[in-house]
């Protein structure tokens, strides 16, 4: 059997000098069926990593830096960019950088998932200036350039029309790595390590990172706390609720320790002062700030004298090495105020 002769190719112009036309557009055959869109959704809650003391081994995870910062998800709408928190509230007027940055995806439309963070001189996260970038010190509008914060995109849940939520994780990060492929700015992708998780562990803490996350690569995504992503942290740094403070005996008109709280059951369990991360002028503002909410009604017993009460209104963040025998934190250090928004986050006591 013989085959037919190809009929010979022509050139795609022929005549340098006539213009390059495009052919007649037909209409759609109706009896054609239509790839379906999904609707981008208003929020999506986000996946949350399980803390664990040490990083599983396996092909079936990837490894990443964990980053010391503010939970974020970036909506790319067709006309506007929303940017939400893990409690779902509109921020986007508080981070103009990732904004600019999210605005010129457009006109295509996705969800990215990421951390915000501002980075000190040596290129590491320092959450204290985050907060000062925010104002949330009580700084006011605060003293960093505004759009500092960058976001280090570490999901892709949304891509133009399609809900990406039921791929598993290596298929939306494949995805995720196209998008940001040479992109810099104010959003970045949070990248990869193929590397012995232990190793990059310590590599982590060497540098006062905050540990590492752990991804299953064959798993949708999954809202709440599944096991799916998992935390391995240098040390622990959780959110307590500030119940009043003691006032410094060297420095007039300042705090010398706050006073903290976590949840337990319906209210509040005593779980120790901490002393240390904050300087003068910061101890001074936290008085101030603090002398606002005194109360003759402690929402939780306190041992020791000459203590000023106040009632549960500010939350701090609260890095420390481990719990002690009686309940209390060890080696507690104070990284900042969090915002009134995040109540959720407040450490939560198990019930005994």
């Amino acid at each position: 059997m013989t085959k037919r002769p190809r009929k010979p190719t022509k050139p795609l112009l022929v005549d340098d000098d006539l213009p390059l036309k495009s052919g007649k557009v037909r209409r759609r055959d109706p009896k054609q069926p239509e790839l379906p869109f999904d609707p981008m959704p208003e929020r999506v809650q986000p996946c949350l990593a399980k803390l664990v003391q040490k990083p599983p081994h396996g092909e079936e995870w990837s490894y990443e830096l964990k980053w010391d910062g503010y939970r974020l998800a970036v909506h790319v709408e067709p006309a506007r960019v929303r940017i939400i928190t893990r409690n779902g509230h509109d921020w986007t007027h508080r981070f103009p950088g990732i904004e600019a940055t999210a605005r010129s995806f457009m006109p295509g439309t996705m969800i990215l998932d990421g951390e915000a963070v501002v980075l000190n001189e040596q290129g590491i996260p320092d959450f204290g200036r985050l907060q000062n970038s925010l104002g949330t010190s009580g700084r006011g509008p605060g003293k960093l350039p505004a759009g500092n914060a960058i976001l280090f995109a570490f999901d892709l849940l949304y891509l133009d029309g399609h809900d990406l939520t039921k791929m598993e994780y290596a298929g939306r990060r494949h995805l995720l790595e196209d998008v940001l492929a040479g992109r810099d700015g104010g959003i970045r992708l949070s990248e990869e390590f193929d590397v012995d998780p232990d190793e990059l562990l310590r590599h982590a803490c060497a540098h006062e990172l905050e540990g590492i996350i752990a991804k299953h690569r064959d798993r949708p995504y999954r809202s709440g706390r599944t096991g799916d992503w998992l935390k391995i942290k240098c040390v622990q740094s959780d959110t307590f609720a500030i119940v009043g403070y003691e006032p410094s005996n060297a420095l007039p008109g300042a705090i010398g320790s706050l006073l903290l709280a976590a949840r337990y059951r319906d209210g509040w369990k005593y779980v120790g002062s901490v002393g240390t991360g904050f300087k003068h002028d910061e101890a001074r503002r936290l008085k101030k700030q603090l002398d606002k909410l005194k109360t003759s009604i402690p929402a939780v017993a306190v041992p020791g004298k000459n203590l000023v009460m106040t009632g549960p209104s500010l939350l701090a963040e609260i890095e420390y090495r481990a719990w002690t025998h009686t309940g209390t934190l060890r080696h507690p250090s104070f990284k900042g105020l969090r915002e009134t928004e995040d109540w959720a986050e407040v450490y939560q006591l198990p019930a005994c």
